[in-house]
């Protein structure tokens, strides 16, 4: 019964809350939604306008034709700006939006290998690996023993250690070789950064499809030049043509009697 009236108290402090002008929504108090009587103005661009009476700010938003909005509602009084608010929510989505697009997150790729691989799938794994350090992510290396391979970890360390030779101009030994159970791991890491990787990856996309753009416009510009060289000979046919039916024309009709 007690723990039934907390609730109870609970809700009407939270419903008295709101009642009262407080949100638990992020989004700023704008317009009537402000309940203060004064506010710290900031004019449209940026002016410091002084204390004046929320009043006085509604009517200087309505001039403007702009919303009121409270941008430090913790302030004393509350700071409150003049802009656009549609406008504003706009550009802060989009900006949003870049920030996730260029945010890079690390991701541990992994790759699995035997101690007796054969040349061909190491070759292929290796390759694997090569295109994940460039992206600029990190690679774990597992190499699994089996059976009486557990007795010679030594063919797994021998092996890590040529992978990371092989492919130390793009990548280092982040974590060295160890044992694990059945398996011996090795992580290495990128010399790239994931950011650098992704805006190198966006220039050369950026490059292949101008290349591709280029390759259209010459075919367009090929195609436009045999047309004007076939033009000439189409003329001289047609004019061919028109001195044959003169000729045919001019010649004399001979009649039956004639002849």
């Amino acid at each position: 019964m007690v723990v039934s009236n907390r609730r109870y108290a609970a809700a009407l402090q939270a419903a008295a809350w709101c009642y009262r002008g407080g949100s638990i929504s992020a989004e700023p108090r704008i317009n009537d939604r402000i309940r203060v009587p004064e506010v710290r103005l900031v004019g449209p661009s940026g002016e410091q306008v002084g204390i004046v009476p929320l009043a006085k700010a509604l009517e200087l938003a309505q001039e403007y034709d702009l919303d009121l909005v409270e941008v430090a509602a913790t302030a004393r009084p509350p700071v409150c700006k003049l802009m656009d608010y549609g406008k504003f929510k706009y550009e802060s989505a989009m900006k949003a939006r870049e920030a996730r697009k260029n945010q890079a997150h690390t991701v541990i790729k992994e790759m699995k290998l035997r101690p007796k691989i054969d040349p061909h799938d190491y070759d292929t794994k290796k390759g694997h690996v090569v295109r994940f350090l460039k992206q600029g992510d990190k690679v774990k290396i597992t190499i699994m023993f089996r059976g009486r391979e557990q007795s010679r970890p030594e063919l797994g360390f021998r092996l890590l250690q040529r992978l990371a030779s092989d492919v130390e101009e793009l990548g280092f030994i982040e974590s060295n070789p160890k044992q694990d159970g059945r398996n011996m791991i090795m992580v290495l890491g990128p010399h790239k950064k994931k950011t650098e990787a992704m805006a190198e990856a966006r220039e050369a996309q950026a490059a292949r499809k101008a290349e591709r753009q280029g390759y259209a416009t010459d075919e367009a510009t090929d195609e436009s030049e045999v047309e004007v060289d076939e033009t000439p000979a189409e003329a001289e046919v047609e004019v061919a043509e028109e001195e044959v039916k003169a000729e045919a024309v001019e010649a004399p009709v001979q009649t039956p009697s004639e002849a």
